[in-house]
């Protein structure tokens, strides 16, 4: 039994000593809990997601947009020029986007859309093209798939609809507040409220992830599903601020992860339920220019 007991302990001995040769140990940053933890449960949150898509009948906004192409399939990327210009929203589903060129001022683009047909009018190229609003041949250049329904899904984060189911998990994500020399980690709780298509047997479809933080109760992201369970649309939403009691993002990142492009869209002024006329909504292409049909 001594004998036993000192073989034991000599092997114990050796795997300590190998463990210790082995392990290393290295400084990382220390996160801490944010000051303020907020708590709510899956009932109030879609109300509460439902009725701040409710509140934001039209969005009139001055918007900065960036686009950054490729990533890592091209093994690049690629970022635009900032354009400046306008985006126009009226419920139910009436869109408008109008860019124009830096520092000349002239129009660089004109998209518009009643949510079924789209038009769309690039005078510096000369070219127009109209279509349905879903692509079902999507192009090798995924800014030609860009469609009105991408801002319009984005920018307005939607409740609980008619036949859907809500799910909620919780999660912790870091966040970095750090500036200059000063490291600030937070590790932040979050809620991910799911919303689900009716199921189907044993089978049920995630067509959302709403990404909700705990510091102030609203969305941080955005995840977008189709019909094969791909996330077609990653939207970040940041620097809110409140208009006529409506909270709304001053900053959303669009994120197209299988056309390979990205949408940055910072908006500088911001007017929200304002009256908004037809003709705001009508695109007038010059009869000479000859338009291509996208499907």
């Amino acid at each position: 039994m001594t004998k036993r007991f000192g073989v034991a302990t000599s092997l114990l001995s050796c795997v300590l000593a190998l463990t210790g040769c082995l392990s290393h140990t290295r400084t990382v940053p220390r996160a801490h809990a944010p000051a303020i933890v907020m708590d709510a449960t899956l009932t109030e949150l879609t109300e509460q997601v439902a009725q701040r898509y409710q509140a934001t009948r039209t969005i009139n906004a001055a918007v900065e947009i960036v686009a950054t192409t490729g990533g890592s399939r091209t093994g690049e990327e690629r970022d635009s020029l900032s354009f400046g210009g306008y985006i126009f929203v009226r419920k139910p589903q009436d869109l408008r986007v109008i860019l124009r060129v830096p520092v000349l001022g002239s129009q660089a683009l004109d998209m518009v859309s009643d949510g079924r047909q789209w038009k769309l009018w690039i005078p510096p190229r000369n070219r127009a093209m109209q279509g349905t609003s879903q692509v079902t041949r999507p192009s090798k250049n995924g800014l030609e798939n860009l469609r009105p329904a991408v801002f319009f899904d984005s920018l307005l984060v939607r409740g609980l609809e008619p036949g859907q189911i809500a799910s909620l998990t919780s999660d912790v994500r870091l966040v970095d507040h750090s500036s200059g020399h000063k490291t600030d980690l937070v590790e932040e709780p979050d809620y991910d409220l799911a919303m689900l298509g009716q199921p189907e047997g044993q089978t049920v479809r995630t067509l959302r992830v709403i990404h909700i933080s705990r510091e102030n109760l609203l969305p941080y992201q955005q995840d977008i599903y189709d019909a094969q369970g791909n996330i077609v649309t990653k939207a970040t939403y940041s620097n809110y601020q409140t208009l006529g009691g409506v909270p709304f993002p001053m900053k959303v990142v669009i994120r197209r992860p299988m056309d390979q492009y990205s949408l940055t869209v910072t908006i500088s002024k911001l007017s929200l339920n304002q009256q908004m006329d037809d003709d705001q909504f009508e695109l007038k292409i010059p009869e000479n220019v000859p338009i291509q049909t996208m499907k």
